[in-house]
């Protein structure tokens, strides 16, 4: 917490605006609006209640098919079961580590032969790193489908100067408590174009028709954010820079630490990246390092109660996804295979982090 927050719930209790809408919501869209760029914001209970109205929104029905990047958390694919759709798990490309342009034309171009045009593609920016939009919204100019961005992991990261999520037709953020700020749990829906955003206000407040009695002709959802989850929000939001900063500096410091072990090798910002380092992250390769893997520094880490964990395992080497068609080309398991989420809270101390690096570096002497 930044401090900040308080004040705001405080404020949400003396005017007792407890339940889902409220000023607090209504300003905590337009701070949105504001950092981010996006003409119009729906603050929604969650970032997976934000995919899955997207979803909705871009006409995905039973039996559609809408392509997936691979290499993410399941909360990036779940929406799409919801409807009964089917993803289509596209592999990572080894700049960003997100979704592949070239296997992205390759997989609609199959697609398409086989008479299951994509509704939509839901890149990644992992860990934060902007994807390749440039790429990724020509292929979906060419082929007339719409982008939404899952940019959960990527507030406060920017491609060529521009707020990740707000490229594609719609975006989505998280402000679940892993986030670089968070509401508690909470997410938002995010586009330039009103009607779309203005239709999922009203699907998240159960899709009540305008009538003096409760009248449904559409089946809705309980998806709004709460006054006090905005009330955090909005302090949250003051901090954001200064969480991003930090990140930032965890980063820097793992790299100073690191840069002379032997097969240790980071994410690097391609041009025009700008991430907000909300994990950082490191490859293992046991052949250069000595035979040290993966899970040997994770092990050695958890020996001293020191959380880390392997890099997401990529959805189409999911159980629940086994049927799916996927588009692969080892890049996302490898990632998966030699790839560890180090500490990175943004309240690290630099004790902390020296404990850390003492652990790490220990094991290549």
């Amino acid at each position: 917490m930044g401090g900040q927050e308080f004040g705001f719930v405080k404020e949400a209790f003396d005017t007792n605006w407890i339940a889902p809408l409220g000023p607090h919501v209504d300003g905590f869209e337009r701070d949105l609006s504001a950092y981010t760029g996006a003409a119009n914001v729906a603050a929604l209970s969650s970032g997976t209640a934000a995919l899955h109205l997207a979803l909705i929104l871009s006409g995905v029905e039973r039996g559609d098919e809408v392509i997936c990047q691979s290499m993410t958390f399941s909360a990036s694919a779940n929406p799409i079961a919801y409807l009964g759709a089917i993803p289509v798990f596209i592999d990572s490309e080894s700049d960003t580590w997100n979704i592949d342009p070239v296997l992205l034309e390759e997989a609609i171009i199959e697609r398409i032969k086989k008479g299951k045009k994509p509704k939509a593609i839901i890149p990644v920016h992992l860990y934060g790193m902007p994807a390749k939009m440039d790429e990724i919204m020509a292929i979906s100019a060419k082929y007339g489908i719409p982008v939404i961005e899952d940019a959960a992991e990527a507030l406060g990261s920017t491609y060529n100067g521009k707020a990740c999520g707000t490229f594609g037709e719609l975006g989505i953020l998280s402000f679940n408590g892993n986030k670089i700020i968070t509401t508690s749990g909470g997410g938002a829906l995010i586009g330039d174009s009103e009607g779309p955003v203005q239709k999922a206000k009203f699907l998240a407040t159960q899709a009540r028709d305008p009538a003096p009695h409760y009248q449904h002709s559409h089946i809705g959802y309980n998806y709004r954010m709460s006054n006090i989850c905005a009330g955090i929000g909005r302090g949250q939001l003051l901090v954001l820079n200064d969480r991003v900063a930090q990140r930032r500096s965890n980063y820097d410091f793992y790299v100073e630490q690191f840069s002379s072990l032997r097969g240790v090798s980071f994410l690097n910002e391609a041009k025009g990246n700008f991430s907000n380092r909300w994990l950082t992250t490191i490859l293992i390769n046991p052949d250069q390092s000595g035979g040290i893997t993966r899970e040997d520094v994770r092990l050695a880490l958890e020996k001293d109660n020191i959380e880390s964990r392997p890099l997401w395992k990529p959805m189409h080497m999911q159980p629940v996804f086994k049927d799916a068609p996927a588009y692969v080309n080892g890049i996302s398991e490898e990632l998966f295979n030699t790839g560890l989420c180090l500490p990175s809270g943004s309240n690290l101390l630099k004790e902390e982090l020296e404990r850390v690096t003492s652990i790490v570096r220990n094991m290549w002497k």
